[in-house]
């Protein structure tokens, strides 16, 4: 049920951006790699100097939403990554069939939050032992995964999981795939900041906003 609101809620909103672009060239929605364009008020050069982290966790707007509720972290996009084919469209990834994940470009000051700390943002705000699947989300598109944008990171990831796997802490295997990062394609311009633009959506309201309280409710520091 949430999967068909939330799909005519985005054909809603495509229908809208396309009467839109008719007008202004602005408002052009097509997906484009994050190294050519950026899509958020934050400019070029304050996001030159963060560094960056990607993370895929069922749907990318509740994952934007709770990434950028964390302090130090100045940015999330959505978009696409781990797939097949180049400049993909949310009906494309939406369709499962080319293998990118909705996942989410976190830009974060290290001085102020850390990877190992966004790594526990990750694990604590969604079911990392769910395969294909976040809440009424279904698909390889909602898989879990972290996309490792460096060594360092990739040192870090394997280490938390060990430390994972050690406690105990999850019942069933951890499902999230672990790769480095090859592209990330920044999504369409209506899925950026969907939760804060459209609090009203039966989506956002009923998945959304929810996942968001309880990972607050579940981190309040």
């Amino acid at each position: 049920m949430f999967n068909t609101i939330k799909l005519l809620a985005i054909i809603l909103a495509s229908l809208l951006l396309t009467a839109n672009a008719c007008s202004s060239s602005k408002n052009k929605s097509s997906a484009t790699p994050q190294t050519q364009t950026t899509q958020q008020t934050a400019t070029t050069t304050q996001l030159a100097s963060l560094e960056k982290a990607y993370f895929a966790a069922g749907c990318f707007w509740c994952v934007e939403a709770i990434f950028e509720s964390v302090e130090g972290v100045e940015e999330a996009i959505s978009g696409y990554t781990g797939g097949s084919i180049k400049n993909p469209t949310y009906k494309q990834v939406a369709s499962g069939q080319t293998r990118h994940a909705e996942a989410v470009e976190v830009y974060f000051n290290p001085e102020v939050v850390s990877y190992q700390t966004l790594l526990d943002v990750f694990f604590g705000s969604h079911n990392p032992t769910s395969v294909d699947r976040q809440g009424p989300d279904v698909g390889p598109q909602y898989r879990s995964g972290i996309y490792y944008a460096n060594e360092s990171q990739k040192t870090i990831v394997e280490s938390y999981l060990q430390k994972l796997k050690s406690e105990g802490r999850y019942k069933a295997p951890i499902a999230t795939e672990i790769a480095p990062l090859t592209i990330f394609y920044t999504a369409e311009k209506y899925h950026q900041n969907y939760e804060r633009l459209n609090p009203n959506n039966p989506y956002v309201q009923n998945v959304s906003i929810p996942r968001l309280k309880s990972f607050q409710a579940k981190f309040p520091e």
